[in-house]
């Protein structure tokens, strides 16, 4: 397909060479003739019309002997000039006219110098006979001379137009041939060029395409063949990359496809069993707030009988021992409720709502009312902001982390609680700080963990779940909590809760 392109940019090319060349010598051959030849003959005839003004006029003014008859003569001169002037210009260039156009300017000068001037001077000095019969001849022999010499230079000028004309229909002609050989080659060309791309390109693409068209329908088992030109059979070698690619990662999408289903089959297996767990933990919830509690009340409430009907008549060991008894009783159902509390967060789901944070602390308030009055604490806290979630548990975080603050407080120091919100990007942020017995730094993540205690159980009483279950009611509001640890200095509890649009309850 190149060969037969840069073929046709030959001819083109040649054509237009040659066309030019064609049109340059129809140009010259034109100017020859119009612009040479035919001013040259025009100028022949008014050259004469010229010449024989000023010998009539000469032959006037002899006979007449009036200077009036010159006059003729004087426009002829003029003329005359002007004419071979033009004609000389005319004829500028053309080969063998030079000379024929200066013997017809020696023939004029030489009437005009040998008779005409001597005749004019001589009927002007009053001469009664001007011109004898031999200068008369003269006159006219060295006119004849002036008519012979123009005479062969039109007779040479028609042959040159006759020439130039025949080189003008040759040219034409063949600028005509050239045209026409041009057209002709430019169309077969052009053809052998259409039959050429219809074969290379347009058959192939149409291949290509229907291949395309197969595979974008969904057959991407179906090859797309290369054929065509070396640029077309490369794009095929790209599409069909692209397919074994498609067919490559169709089949890791159907594996994974086949895993996700696997691993959904697995989700819902698992799903199944912390159903089937979440009943049985609220199977053993039950069991644990009713059917173990039971037993307990029991023990306590006979072990507390005994120590009443037979207070006076154990030894001091004895005593001892139904203290003991007693004591453990109440732990253990303390132990109980906090466990059934801490297992009852984020799983028995309450109705999300807003909640003033200022009204949560204040159930709790009230609820540690005894504990605040008992130690005589104070409970500042600035304008707290709303959220979105369970009042029930948002007054138990407010109430674990007050009940913290005024049970470990230092000695002979009333406790204080100080309570503070800062709006943070995307929430808001809660501080609870105390002037309590504070937290070693590495313990600040070992008090969120369920049943980790810092203190013996006869110095702080408790079982050691509150601050896990605080984590826990924060987490389950999408929030975090940590704590500024600060060794015998109180400690700053930091909470993070999001804005109502971001909550995600």
């Amino acid at each position: 397909m190149r060969a037969l392109f840069l073929v046709s940019i030959v001819v083109a090319v040649l054509s237009v060479v040659l066309g030019a060349a064609g049109f340059s010598a129809l140009l010259d051959a034109r100017e020859r003739v119009i612009d040479r030849i035919d001013p040259a003959i025009v100028g022949s005839e008014r050259l004469l019309a010229a010449m024989s003004d000023k010998e009539s006029g000469v032959r006037a003014y002899v006979i007449g002997r009036d200077e009036a008859f010159l006059a003729p003569y004087e426009r002829g001169h003029a003329r005359r000039q002007a004419i071979q002037i033009q004609l000389a210009k005319s004829l500028e260039g053309v080969d063998a006219l030079a000379d024929e156009v200066r013997l017809l300017d020696e023939t004029a000068d030489r009437w005009r110098a040998e008779y005409a001037e001597p005749t004019i001077a001589m009927v002007a000095a009053g001469d009664p006979e001007p011109a004898e019969p031999a200068s008369l001849e003269e006159g006219r022999r060295l006119f004849d001379e002036f008519r012979v010499a123009l005479a062969d230079l039109q007779d040479e000028l028609q042959t040159r137009k006759a020439d130039a004309g025949r080189e003008l229909d040759r040219i034409t002609s063949l600028v005509v041939l050239i045209l026409g050989l041009s057209a002709v080659a430019l169309v077969a060309a052009v053809g052998a060029l259409w039959w050429l791309v219809r074969r290379q390109v347009e058959v192939p693409l149409e291949s290509l395409r229907a291949d395309a068209r197969v595979v974008a329908e969904g057959a991407f088992d179906h090859e797309v063949t290369p054929v065509g030109l070396a640029e077309l059979q490369e794009l095929a070698a790209a599409m069909e990359m692209m397919r074994e690619r498609i067919v490559a990662d169709l089949g890791a999408v159907e594996m994974a496809h086949l895993t996700l289903q696997q691993q959904a089959e697995e989700l819902d297996q698992a799903n199944a069993d912390l159903s089937r767990s979440n009943a049985e933990l609220e199977q053993f919830a039950y069991v644990a707030s009713h059917d173990l509690q039971e037993p307990l009340r029991k023990v306590a409430s006979f072990c507390q009988l005994l120590q009443k009907r037979y207070g006076g008549q154990l030894d001091e060991r004895g005593e001892q021992y139904i203290e003991f008894a007693v004591d453990g009783a109440k732990r253990m159902q303390v132990l109980i409720n906090d466990l059934l509390s801490f297992s009852r967060v984020g799983r028995m789901v309450g109705e999300a709502v807003e909640v003033p944070l200022d009204d949560a602390l204040d159930q709790a308030r009230s609820n540690l009312a005894a504990a605040i009055e008992e130690s005589g604490a104070t409970i500042e806290a600035d304008p707290l902001p709303t959220v979105r979630g369970e009042p029930a548990l948002l007054v138990a975080l407010f109430q674990n982390l007050v009940a913290n603050a005024v049970k470990f407080h230092r000695e002979d120091v009333v406790p204080r609680v100080r309570i503070t919100a800062v709006e943070i990007p995307d929430g808001h942020e809660i501080v609870v700080e105390d002037n309590g017995i504070g937290i070693e730094d590495e313990y600040a993540e070992r008090i969120f963990i369920i049943f980790q205690r810092l203190h013996a159980k006869d110095r702080y009483e408790g079982t050691g779940i509150g601050l896990a279950m605080c984590r826990k009611i924060v987490e389950h509001h999408g929030g975090t909590i940590q704590v500024d640890a600060h060794d015998g200095d109180g400690a700053r509890f930091r909470i993070t809760l999001p804005t109502i649009e971001r909550s995600p309850l």
